[in-house]
């Protein structure tokens, strides 16, 4: 593989099928993420992202999901193409994932240590007894007193119940973990821990991450490169200073201009505008051209090209890069 990449989507397109309309949630996506490298995904809700984590880790609702085309290559390999078999021996041993919510991805009837010695016992030869010590020393990695190991999910907080998912998560020391909005649920203080965290595990078993969130001071902290999805789309990709420092696309500047400032005198706050568009009725032309305050008529018949602003930083829109002409 050049350049070190360990996961690259192609061209990714995923519908959901219901008796009577067909849900467009991803659309010709391109992603690359390379070892030991974070990459942030960032968009509004429904916005496609966590449908790509899903689709790389090959849970998708079935029937009703379907990939109608692209290709997910991981170490070589094409995910997409891999058997239900192949796909159980990846799942938790290089591809793991954190759930959104940790009161809902862990079992109630059985002990924290039990269910992340499972996942050890799943992908390696070992012992029950020493699948236990590895799940013990996994939760002390998160911060657990190993005493822990025997007691259920309702006697942990929200925060510490997450660091057990993350434990749980990282228990086969993974090549890509995808953590699909890990701190939600979380008050500010506990977030800013599990975030520091994460960092350090990232950086002590040379982990690859893909953060999916909607809060760009999540992804200003941890990630290394940033992809903002808009309605299936990649609209803006690049480093971290890329589009923090020069945002190339409206809806991007948008977000941005929706967060509060410290250092300003502003009284109010400046909301994009209107809704996503329905995902089963999308627009012709360019996905965002009705929440657009530059929209022209080209935006509502065109689909806008990936133009390169700088080197490595692209923008799915007609204006982009033509700002001084």
């Amino acid at each position: 593989m050049e350049n070190n990449v360990l996961l690259e989507i192609k061209d990714l397109v995923v519908e959901f099928h219901t008796d009577d309309s067909i849900v467009h949630a991803v659309n010709n996506v391109n992603i690359t993420i390379h070892e030991s490298q974070t990459l942030g995904l960032v968009g509004e809700t429904g916005a496609g992202k966590t449908t790509i984590a899903r689709t790389i880790l090959g849970i998708l609702p079935r029937p009703q999901g379907k990939v109608r085309q692209g290709e997910i290559i991981f170490e070589g390999e094409n995910i997409l193409a891999m058997n239900e078999s192949r796909l159980r021996r990846l799942r938790g041993n290089k591809i793991a994932m954190i759930f959104q919510d940790p009161m809902t991805a862990l079992n109630p009837i059985e002990r924290v240590g039990d269910q992340i010695a499972e996942a050890i016992s799943l992908h390696n030869k070992v012992t029950n007894a020493e699948a236990a010590l590895r799940a013990m020393d996994m939760l002390e990695m998160v911060g657990i007193p190993r005493e822990r190991f025997g007691e259920f999910p309702h006697q942990f907080s929200g925060g510490m119940k997450q660091r057990v998912v993350i434990a749980m998560a990282l228990a086969c020391r993974p090549r890509l973990l995808l953590a699909d909005e890990p701190t939600t649920a979380l008050d500010v203080t506990i977030q800013a821990q599990v975030l520091e965290m994460m960092r350090d595990l990232k950086n002590k078993l040379n982990t690859s991450v893909l953060l999916i969130t909607h809060d760009l001071g999540v992804v200003a902290s941890i990630c290394d490169s940033v992809a903002v999805i808009y309605a299936g789309e990649i609209v803006e990709y690049g480093t971290v200073f890329h589009v923090y420092d020069n945002p190339g696309h409206p809806y991007t500047r948008g977000l941005f201009g929706s967060l509060p400032e410290l250092d300003t005198d502003k009284t109010r706050l400046k909301p994009i505008k209107g809704l996503m568009p329905d995902p089963t009725n999308l627009p012709e032309g360019c996905k965002f051209c009705d929440r657009c305050d530059y929209a022209f008529d080209r935006c509502f018949k065109d689909s806008p090209p990936v133009v390169e602003i700088e080197p490595g930083h692209v923008v799915r829109c007609f204006l982009a890069g033509k700002e001084g002409e």
